[in-house]
């Protein structure tokens, strides 16, 4: 079980012992709280490390930064990874396209896990992107699509883990969520293709899809980083949520990652 707190304005959870070698920092996906990596806290492969879930500020009803760019974001977390003497950055979803921004940023450079990145415009859930068009329609577009995301976590989750991951996401601002979803696509845009940028960090990688996620992986950017040193492409059972659907999977991973700093 983690304990709440914050950090220089960031929502944090906590889990593992204070003084443990190693400390992992962890960053959930877009509309969700480090509510979702508590199965992951729970596995006992990571229980000698100390884990930090950190709300991405906006998500959840916290507070907001002025400038919703993922390049800010991955500013953001930099400090935030400094501050915690943290060794390993590992991102879900938006939270892990951020984490591979501090990497690109040099914001941060320890080995780092991003469960389901989207790499391109083209790799995201093709409805993302329709909301996104519809949102100059007012809020309403995602206070619907908040409801919709809540349904399909219920369909994706454990049972006795439903009612909190639903309402985690459903405690969210539409209007936040419609200026940070639309600031993510331009972030995409910009680059056309971010895997370059995460190759080029050079910073050691474990980039984790599960074997039937939404998020999909343009051929060009899977030669790009089968062909990366500092990349590894692995699989792990589930769908997008497969970090509360094979915690243990997942878990093992990022445990990996910590051991490969002794290694």
């Amino acid at each position: 079980m983690s304990t709440k707190g914050t950090h220089d304005g960031w929502e944090i959870r906590q889990a593992g012992p204070a003084n443990a070698p190693r400390t992992v920092l962890l960053l959930p996906g877009a509309l969700c709280s480090g509510e979702f990596y508590e199965d992951v806290f729970a596995e006992p492969v990571l229980a000698s490390h100390r884990l930090v879930a950190a709300t991405v500020p906006g998500f959840g009803r916290t507070k907001a930064p002025d400038d919703l760019t993922i390049e800010n974001y991955a500013r953001l977390t930099g400090k935030l990874a400094a501050d915690l003497d943290a060794d390993v950055l590992v991102g879900h979803s938006n939270g892990a396209n951020i984490a591979l921004e501090a990497a690109a940023l040099g914001t941060f450079s320890g080995p780092m896990v991003l469960l389901s990145p989207s790499f391109s415009r083209k790799d995201e859930a093709a409805a993302l992107g329709v909301i996104d068009k519809l949102s100059v329609l007012g809020n309403w577009v995602y206070k619907v699509a908040i409801g919709g995301v809540a349904s399909m976590t219920k369909k994706a989750s454990p049972e006795a883990r439903r009612d909190a991951l639903m309402a985690d996401i459903s405690n969210n601002d539409p209007g936040f969520c419609r200026r940070s979803v639309h600031e993510y696509f331009n972030y995409l845009d910009r680059y056309k293709t971010v895997a370059p940028r995460l190759c080029k960090s050079g910073v050691k990688s474990w980039v984790v899809f599960g074997d039937n996620d939404e998020i999909g992986l343009q051929d060009h950017e899977r030669s790009v980083l089968e062909a990366c040193a500092t990349v590894t492409l692995t699989k792990v059972p589930g769908t997008h949520m497969f970090l509360v659907e094979s915690p243990a999977e997942t878990a093992a991973v990022i445990a990996g990652a910590v051991a490969s700093l002794d290694g």
